[in-house]
């Protein structure tokens, strides 16, 4: 595997470690496939931009990722997911469950809270900022927010 070292490799690492887990999630796949299929078939490959039917059948090739960092990513929150899964559910708010949460915002809260609780190389804001950012970009509404507070008082219960 390739090992870019780069801020950006790390925030596409990112961004396919929650794609790939809410991949699991939704199909069942197994972490190993979903990062097999990650580092074989997306990684460093072009991919064609679509554009409803004014389809250019341009493509863009995504920035390379710190692959290895993905891999632990993926793996890391499988592993530790009842332990991740409690410490962002004691963060919710009163009645609220983590099933209740968009599975785009769970795979999120899932990759940073185990970034927060299992990463130490990682900077507390280096980590809360690229999941808030990363939020920005699939959502408009409060999402972001929400990512920025759960993260943040995970960080105070598994940073301090």
């Amino acid at each position: 595997m390739k090992q870019p070292k780069s801020k950006q490799a790390r925030s596409v690492a990112r961004l396919a470690a929650i794609q790939a887990l809410y991949q699991m999630e939704v199909s069942g796949v197994g972490a190993e496939a979903v990062i097999r299929e990650f580092t074989e078939h997306r990684f460093d490959r072009a991919i064609p931009l679509e554009t409803g039917p004014l389809d250019s059948g341009e493509a863009v090739t995504l920035a390379s990722a710190d692959e290895a960092f993905f891999a632990d990513l993926v793996r890391g929150v499988v592993a530790q997911q009842g332990e991740i899964d409690k410490a962002i559910a004691k963060r919710l708010a009163s009645g609220w469950r983590l099933e209740r949460l968009d599975a785009t915002v769970r795979a999120m809260l899932r990759a940073g809270a185990y970034e927060l609780a299992h990463r130490p190389d990682v900077p507390t804001e280096v980590a809360i900022d690229e999941y808030v950012e990363l939020a920005k970009s699939f959502f408009e509404g409060p999402e972001p927010g929400f990512v920025n507070g759960a993260l943040d008082a995970v960080a105070q219960d598994v940073r301090s």
